[in-house]
């Protein structure tokens, strides 16, 4: 055999056990509707037939889960959710995991909604009108790296009464991983004792944390700080409803 031909025939057999030995994508689909996370895991599977799905019906779930059976390549994220306030449930995510890609399969697909999810760190959005190819499609795109929004998405025009919007989106960027958990936990309404215990550290340490976060927030109480996260909010109430409908994909 030529030096050409065992060289070609090498590449053939490390290519071949490349293959052989490639982990099955990992996916994690958090919605509370069953029918959409059928229909998700079966887009997922269009695209990755051997992949590995998991499901979760809550953040807290989610975030048991990535603990017990991650990592994950990749999670598929409802925002309306028991339990959950606008992005808080991608923030929260994004938090604890800043690491792992979250894609937002929303109903709500206002353009200034995608433009907030981007804004937090989510990887893509994709509405959940999509047919199941077109999930698929946008699934795999994510994958390779790339960003998905939605083919007719054109970002919001900046409007004077969103500078605030703006400016605090800018602010929180500043926060720490820590110091948003905290902030998290203010939202809630959790004293500085109960954040303590559930981050398993000193009541000192939590209040050196919301010293940072009023000065980053540029507030001069923990009531203020609070009123300025709930900008992470949105009016779901004034978005078009579809969680309650079939999913496309399912026609």
């Amino acid at each position: 055999m030529s030096n050409a031909g065992h060289v070609a025939s090498l590449m053939t057999h490390e290519v071949a056990v490349l293959e052989a030995s490639a982990v099955p994508a990992r996916f994690l689909v958090v919605d509370d509707h069953p029918l959409f996370r059928e229909a998700i895991q079966l887009a997922v599977l269009v695209a990755y037939p051997e992949a590995k799905i998991v499901e979760a019906t809550s953040i807290a779930g989610a975030r048991a889960v990535i603990g017990s059976e991650g990592p994950f390549d990749l999670v598929l994220l409802d925002l309306t959710m028991p339990g959950t306030r606008g992005f808080e449930g991608l923030l929260e995510l994004r938090t604890h995991h800043p690491k792992l890609p979250v894609v937002i399969v929303s109903a709500l697909d206002d353009p200034q909604i995608i433009h907030q999810g981007m804004t937090y760190g989510a990887a893509g959005f994709i509405p959940k009108s999509v047919r199941k190819g077109e999930l698929a499609d946008a699934i795999q795109t994510v994958m390779n790296g790339c960003v998905y929004l939605p083919k007719d998405y054109e970002p919001p025009q900046a409007q004077p009464q969103n500078s605030g919007q703006s400016s605090f989106t800018t602010r929180l960027g500043t926060l720490t991983p820590q110091q948003l958990r905290v902030l998290m936990m203010l939202r809630q309404g959790k004293l500085n004792k109960q954040i303590a215990y559930e981050l398993d550290v000193g009541e000192t340490t939590v209040k050196a944390h919301v010293s940072e976060i009023l000065r980053k927030l540029n507030v001069a109480s923990r009531t203020q700080a609070v009123i300025e996260a709930q900008k992470i909010d949105f009016d779901a109430a004034s978005l078009p409803q579809r969680d309650t409908e079939k999913p496309s994909g399912s026609r």
